[in-house]
């Protein structure tokens, strides 16, 4: 099967270092083989500060594999990358599109078994004319332009011991009482179960729907969301023979005991989901996008430009999301449990 292919991220940022450091690790950690999408020089520039030997091999995605045991694969971009640590530019931003544009395709063509990206810095993208609001509503977009199908792209949180998905993302808590819909939370509902069987190899995925207000609105008394909108949304899913439940009281439904009850939470805005994930497994933790063509991953943590070019960021969340990315593409292949 193909390797995974890595963007860089914004380069200015810890993506360079930690996916470096990822492929320093490949043997202690088990790294299942991938290639980089990015400038070779700006890698090995960024590679001094975290000592140890890096031979980089330009190479096409199909012989990648074949040169991960000794070099670091590195498939060039034309647009170049400057080395600028905790210093974004305007300049890199083709390179960062570039990188992602050629991923997409790699891996809807099958050159890649899966796409894992570094963060991105979205306002130096915006000041070179970006129009999207997050790369994650950009890899819909490519999605939808290479296959003519829409992509209705949903953000999941998976940790070792927990996965949550949020209805709405980022929003003030102030606006996502408008937002809220039954709509938003059967179609998240519907994608997160679809995904939980064809790719998490759950035949039969169980999915626990959390509140909106304290106590899931104790009854009315508390406000109307759980009843007017969750609830009903909740009766439609189990119509459809998905296996959801709730709405639950957010404050005891991630408790060991209660997530034995369940394979994923949907829970209805974003610290709300986010919250329990990365208080149970910071450096674990990885964004899944669901809902799109092929499989996306990424590190549940941003570009740290604080402490770019130190050579002290940790590739944790980088190694686990690789690791489930390869995972993901190989549950695709096999029946559901």
């Amino acid at each position: 099967m193909p390797c995974l292919a890595l963007t860089i991220g914004e380069p200015a940022g810890i993506g360079p270092e930690i996916l470096i450091a990822a492929w320093q690790a490949r043997n202690e950690a088990a790294v299942p083989p991938f290639y980089v999408l990015g400038d070779p020089a700006l890698l090995a520039a960024r590679a001094r500060p975290l000592g140890g030997d890096l031979t980089i091999a330009e190479v096409t995605p199909e012989n990648a594999a074949a040169h991960f045991a000794s070099a670091l694969p590195v498939v060039p971009v034309e647009n170049r990358l400057a080395d600028t640590p905790g210093v974004p530019s305007v300049d890199n931003a083709a390179g960062v599109i570039e990188a992602i544009e050629r991923s997409v395709a790699d891996t809807l063509s099958g050159r890649a078994a899966g796409l894992v990206t570094c963060p991105i810095a979205k306002k130096t993208l915006y000041d070179a004319g970006f129009s999207f609001p997050g790369h994650t509503e950009f890899l819909g977009h490519l999605a939808e332009q290479a296959t003519g199908q829409p992509a209705t792209p949903v953000m999941m949180l998976a940790g070792p011991d927990l996965r949550t998905v949020p209805v709405t993302v980022h929003t003030a808590l102030a606006g996502v009482p408008g937002i809220l819909t039954r709509e938003a939370i059967q179609t998240r509902g519907r994608i997160l179960a679809s995904e939980l069987a064809r790719r998490f190899g759950i035949s039969s995925p169980r999915i626990a729907v959390s509140g909106f207000n304290p106590h899931a609105g104790e009854g009315g008394a508390m406000g109307r969301e759980d009843i007017e909108v969750i609830a009903p949304a909740i009766a439609t899913l189990r119509e459809e023979g998905i296996d959801a439940f709730g709405p639950l009281p957010a404050d005891t439904m991630f408790h060991a005991r209660a997530r034995t009850a369940f394979d994923a939470a949907l829970c209805m805005y974003h610290d709300q989901a986010l919250i329990p994930v990365k208080t149970l497994a910071f450096d674990e933790a990885v964004n899944v996008t669901l809902g799109l063509p092929f499989i996306r991953t990424s590190p549940d943590h941003g570009t740290a430009f604080d402490i770019a070019g130190r050579g002290i960021a940790r590739p944790d969340s980088l190694i686990a999301a690789i690791k489930l990315a390869r995972k993901l593409a190989d549950n695709a292949s096999r029946p559901a449990r």
